[in-house]
């Protein structure tokens, strides 16, 4: 997978920081998410932005909220294009195959948030469309789950799940060192 292969960042919206995204288990998920971007920058390589904006008033990542703008250590530049999506997958009606398309990818490093929602769909529509996925498991991160009887999973058991689940037949789970060192 030689450069440039896009890198992807997925919903890394002021949003994610609000109390009911507390407890995550990789609290560094941003800066490893600077460091690489530091890097596609410094090489010129493609970076798409994908924003999620949400109809539903109550929603964090509600369109017209207070805490819907994309986090300033990863904000695009002017040349940088961002996806706007209205669901979870960054792929359901949205410009991000056509961008894919347009530089001629087969293949893209995704991070983000979280890796049981918008990033599990996006992985799968996106392996779906025949592209191989990078996830360097330190770029996302999880939050705690409650199902409908109650019980609640730690932050780190949905993380680790969600990964065996993507990992065993839609995306290449990996790390940002192991990322880096292969394409410099």
């Amino acid at each position: 997978m030689p450069p440039p292969t896009p890198l992807i960042i997925l919903d890394v919206q002021d949003a994610i920081n609000q109390p009911v995204w507390n407890h995550k288990n990789n609290p560094d998920y941003l800066s490893v998410i600077e460091k690489l971007l530091k890097v596609w920058r410094e090489n010129k390589w493609p970076v798409i932005h994908v924003k999620h904006d949400e109809a539903t008033p109550s929603s964090t990542y509600h369109t017209h909220g207070p805490w819907n703008a994309i986090q300033k250590p990863v904000a695009p530049k002017p040349n940088e294009p961002v996806v706007i999506k209205h669901q979870n997958c960054a792929f359901i009606n949205t410009s991000l195959d056509a961008e894919l398309s347009k530089l001629k990818a087969k293949s893209f490093v995704l991070v983000g948030v979280v890796i049981h929602n918008s990033m599990d769909a996006t992985i799968r529509a996106g392996k779906a469309l025949g592209y191989h996925i990078t996830l360097p498991k330190d770029g996302t991160t999880a939050v705690p789950v409650t199902g409908q009887d109650g019980k609640i999973w730690n932050a780190e058991e949905v993380f680790e799940m969600s990964l065996a689940i993507l990992g065993s037949e839609y995306a290449e789970i990996t790390t940002s060192s192991e990322i880096l060192q292969r394409f410099l």
